[in-house]
């Protein structure tokens, strides 16, 4: 008698089966956030029961009245701020990979970031005032000042980037002219740096680390609803984005205006990416690695799933490096950045060992 095994086919994208997988992979993203999200909120240099932790966020009284404090004031606009940030440059990763069909493309290709570092060194070299701590008082100006700079730096990168892109057809010679834009403004922020005071370079330098920690509930009050927005509008046009994955000629044969789309994709992206280097400078990495990392757990490109997955996705390893930032039982706080490289760093390198085409996808 023989046996038989049987053997069970591979899900084939667009088949229940794969449809089922997909949907679990999403809940366990979202349970997974919500698990360290209050993970984030306990641990830290002074953990706090997971009980009371519960019991403040749903707005009841802790035992100890430093929790509720500690709760409300410091952990949880830090893990607010991680989710938010963590979902709006995922995102704009996806976006951005989309539409310039490259796999190496970024949130901060087009220069947002350079502009926003642009404008906060402007303030570091126009000023004197005496400096504070991390990214409070950089240049005596306030955590405001701070804010308002870099905001404005993005949206002057943002507004020629806009400006050009009326008149380049091809994505791809837009996305070199972003990183040549981002080249140059960097090179620009260096020159200036050199005649700023020296702890007020040093300031700077360490506000180009990353941090979730700096955000105050009157920051998260513009954050949230900017971000929120870019988000909902990277939800409402993902049947753009799947055309643009296509091709744009692709695109233009099913009578999407592609010029118009690009410049909205682009605002969207710059947008998200601009908010989250205002409030918490340039965090690098999670735009670069997360939308592969989604790609890879859902097993699609389709973005009425990838844009949903990658939200959670980068909510979910932004928790990971604000809790591994503020080591628990420690009064250590690492860089930031540090923590996002570890992760993005060996994500993109699998990626193109495991690319079949390598860096040809660049020009593809």
């Amino acid at each position: 008698m023989t046996a038989r095994t049987a053997v069970r086919p591979a899900p084939v994208p667009g088949t229940p089966v794969a449809g089922r997988r997909r949907l679990w992979v999403l809940a366990a993203l979202a349970a997974g956030t919500a698990a360290l999200f209050v993970l984030t909120v306990a641990l830290g240099s002074y953990p706090v029961p997971l009980g009371e932790v519960v019991r403040v966020l749903f707005g009841g009284a802790g035992a100890d009245p430093r929790w509720a404090v500690l709760v409300e004031e410091v952990r949880l606009p830090r893990a607010l701020t991680a989710v938010a940030v963590g979902a709006a440059l995922a995102v704009a990763g996806v976006q951005m990979q989309t539409l310039f069909r490259n796999a190496l493309a970024d949130p901060f290709s087009l220069g947002v970031s350079s502009g926003a570092s642009m404008g906060v060194a402007a303030v570091v070299v126009g000023t004197g005032g005496v400096a504070g701590g991390f990214t409070g008082d950089l240049a005596g100006l306030g955590r405001v000042g701070v804010i308002l700079a870099a905001a404005f730096g993005a949206g002057c990168v943002l507004a020629l980037v806009l400006l050009l892109s009326r008149w380049v057809r091809s994505a791809v010679t837009l996305l070199v002219i972003g990183v040549m834009i981002g080249s140059a403004t960097t090179a620009g922020v260096s020159v200036m740096l050199v005649y700023a005071r020296p702890e007020l370079a040093q300031q700077f330098v360490m506000w180009g680390l990353g941090s979730f920690s700096a955000t105050t509930w009157p920051d998260l009050a513009v954050m949230l609803p900017v971000i929120g927005t870019g988000l909902a509008a990277a939800l409402l046009t993902t049947k753009h984005l799947n055309a643009l994955l296509l091709g744009e000629d692709y695109a233009r044969t099913m009578g999407l205006n592609v010029r118009r789309s690009r410049e909205l994709a682009l605002l969207g992206t710059s947008v998200l990416a601009g908010a989250a280097t205002a409030f918490c400078g340039p965090v690098a990495f999670l735009g670069l690695a997360v939308p592969h990392l989604t790609r890879v757990a859902l097993g699609t490109s389709d973005h009425r799933v990838l844009v949903p997955g990658a939200m959670l996705a980068g909510a979910f390893l932004a928790l990971v490096c604000a809790l591994l930032s503020q080591p628990p039982g420690t009064d250590a706080v690492l860089p930031l950045n540090a923590i996002t490289s570890l992760f993005g760093a060996p994500v993109v390198i699998a990626f193109l060992v495991r690319s079949r085409r390598g860096l040809q996808g660049v020009t593809s």
